[in-house]
């Protein structure tokens, strides 16, 4: 998602001049049209606008979905370590049980008093060896036990923690679900608002992408794995944006550069702000293919640079994966996985 109709100056900003000339078109036939707005009040900036808070929360959706599935994991493991724990504990109590039984038929009596009664001291002294290594045993077999039920309550204490905040994260998936779903449906009353001949220019400013193949050539990536990882963003390319969706069928912004570097064998964070951070920060002047562009102060917003000031990337809802100037928004930053 994110706005694309207002182009920031840019030394990559090749072909943008095109761009800027249709956006100006439709801006002043959106600035004509009150759609129950003020009377200067621009639908179209007002879009832009409720897209860039949908893909925010979008993103929330992706972080706090991604720690939902990373807690069912845990919680998922943590209750199969609970069950053997549990299997191990029962072994224990049946071997104790096993080893009393054993203790009471040997005559577990006071020692003096059943050599006393002995009828043969030496069959006596035999059960009393016996006894004495079932006792040593039953000592040691009570230590693991008491060992093994102190693990089992940790874990269960552990567990019930992971559950209350699956629980929480699981909340939160929803929540941000709905202020996407509110943002987005919103932006798409405001557009069927306007007479038929300004969503057009709006749809065709904003959301219609490229037509064609940017020039590409001679632009090389850095390594074998930015390379593949390009190829794979290529292979997506008029594939829906679908929010909190990472492919293959569909992408968000964030979601096509973590598929596409998972088809290289790189494991990228699931949002675009923990992007930022997964590798080496270069200058813009320095990009290569397959390095990523973030956007915005938020870093709301990730594409994948392709050369000659172009990017890949997912924009937002109608508008499929595609190639766009690299200068589409402000740039926060370069990262080189």
């Amino acid at each position: 998602m994110g706005s694309h109709r207002r182009l920031a100056p840019s030394g990559f900003d090749r072909g943008a001049g095109t761009a800027l000339g249709v956006l100006s078109v439709a801006t002043a036939a959106l600035g004509a049209v009150s759609a129950g707005a003020a009377p200067h009040a621009d639908p179209g900036a007002e879009v832009d606008r409720l897209y860039q808070e949908a893909e925010r929360a979008t993103e929330a959706y992706d972080k706090a979905d991604e720690r939902a599935d990373t807690l069912r994991k845990e919680v998922g493991e943590a209750q199969d370590r609970i069950a053997r724990q549990q299997q191990r504990v029962n072994a224990l109590r049946e071997t104790l049980g096993s080893l009393a039984g054993a203790q009471y038929r040997s005559g577990g009596i006071a020692p003096a008093v059943a050599l006393l009664f002995s009828d043969d001291p030496v069959d006596y002294l035999d059960k009393a060896t016996t006894l004495d290594r079932i006792g040593a045993r039953q000592a040691g077999r009570l230590k693991e036990l008491q060992s093994a039920m102190r693990e089992l309550a940790q874990e269960r204490t552990e567990t019930a923690g992971k559950l209350a905040e699956l629980e929480k994260s699981r909340k939160a998936v929803a929540s941000h679900k709905r202020t996407v779903e509110k943002k987005l449906a919103k932006a798409r009353r405001l557009l069927n608002s306007l007479p038929a001949d300004q969503r057009t220019a709006y749809e065709r400013a904003s959301r219609s992408g490229r037509t064609g193949m940017p020039d590409l050539s001679g632009a090389t990536a850095p390594n074998a794995r930015a390379a593949a990882a390009l190829a794979a963003a290529r292979s997506a390319l008029g594939r829906p944006y679908v929010w909190g969706a990472n492919g293959p069928s569909g992408f968000d912004c964030s979601g096509l550069t973590q598929w596409s570097y998972a088809q290289a064998g790189v494991q990228l964070p699931r949002t675009s702000q923990e992007q930022r951070y997964a590798g080496r920060q270069i200058p813009l002047s320095q990009a290569r293919p397959g390095d990523l562009v973030v956007y915005r102060s938020d870093a709301g917003h990730v594409a994948m640079y392709a050369g000659n000031g172009q990017v890949i990337h997912a924009p937002y809802p109608g508008a499929p994966v595609r190639y766009d100037p690299v200068g589409m928004m402000p740039i926060s930053s370069v990262t080189r996985p």
